[in-house]
């Protein structure tokens, strides 16, 4: 396993033609990167674990004409501050709604990858009226049944336990990070060094890595528990379209069969050759089909 390079990185990757800013909200400091036009359609793209805004490199640096590119970092990851929360989803899902109104944003297209999937499920089936479409990426729709998770309940005993018992000093002091990333990807040039660094490193940031920690703890003990008791009822009623790398270890393209998907317009497409991190190993697939909603919602 390699070792992390040891550095804190102070300041945020370059990328060309972006804006940068801080934006106060619901007792978080969010870093927020835009690209494209001011005036275009607003696009809220999120980000999972162990990642930032930096997954979305490649749209932030050449934005689809006609859309407004906007990639914050969730509450204690990248750069933003830390959550006054100990990460459940939905109190995430309601920072990033304050964080809408601070934008003045009323209605967005909603892209998510890995967690903050996971969250924009929470955000559509909470205000669908403020979404035109979304944009889902390697993560279990909410509806899936209990007997499918508990097949594929394993995967998530592989990593899982280990973030959130001993996150920190993990995340802080080991190589897991860069093995992980580059071993959930199935091609494995498609990320050099450098890029996997700038995010592992990222997690020796004391905030990010008890963000990261609380982001599985919380899931364990509490989200887990609660969604057994209670499965998710509500319907989807704006255009999903879910992207999904068939080869993912982490979590199976089961959990997001259309069959068992509790809404009205809810489209899968399976990538093969391609894992987890399908943002950064089909970065061009995830912006036609990006441009393909943006245009099917008009």
């Amino acid at each position: 396993m390699a070792e992390s390079t040891g550095v804190v990185l102070s300041e945020p990757p370059a990328l060309p033609g972006v804006r940068r800013s801080f934006v106060e909200a619901r007792g978080v400091r969010f870093h927020v990167t835009e690209s494209g036009d001011p005036g275009g359609r607003p696009v809220l793209l999120l980000h999972g674990w162990p990642q930032h805004h930096y997954a979305y490199r490649d749209l932030l640096a050449d934005p689809p004409a006609g859309l407004r590119i906007i990639a914050p970092d969730l509450p204690g990851y990248g750069w933003s501050g830390p959550a006054p929360h100990r990460w459940a989803k939905e109190d995430v899902a309601s920072d990033l709604f304050a964080l809408l109104d601070e934008l003045g944003l009323e209605r967005v297209l909603l892209g998510g990858h890995d967690w903050g999937a996971f969250i924009g499920y929470r955000m559509v089936l909470r205000e669908p009226d403020r979404f035109s479409g979304y944009l889902a990426m390697n993560m279990a729709h909410p509806w899936v049944p209990t007997r499918v998770v508990s097949r594929q309940l394993w995967r998530f005993l592989t990593y899982q336990p280990l973030i959130a018992i001993a996150g920190v000093p993990v995340q802080q002091r080991t190589g897991f990070l860069p093995w992980l990333i580059r071993s959930a990807m199935s091609d494995r040039h498609a990320v050099s060094p450098e890029i996997v660094q700038i995010f592992a490193d990222r997690f020796r940031d004391p905030v990010c890595a008890r963000a990261a920690t609380d982001t599985y703890r919380t899931f364990w003990l509490k989200e887990i528990p609660a969604t057994a008791r209670t499965p998710e009822r509500r319907r989807g009623t704006i255009p999903i379209r879910a992207l999904f790398g068939i080869n993912d270890a982490a979590v199976h393209f089961s959990l997001a069969d259309p069959t068992t998907a509790r809404a009205d317009d809810y489209t899968f497409e399976g990538v093969s050759g391609c894992g987890h991190f399908i943002v950064d190993e089909r970065p061009e697939l995830v912006r036609a089909r990006l441009i393909d909603l943006a245009e099917s919602t008009k």
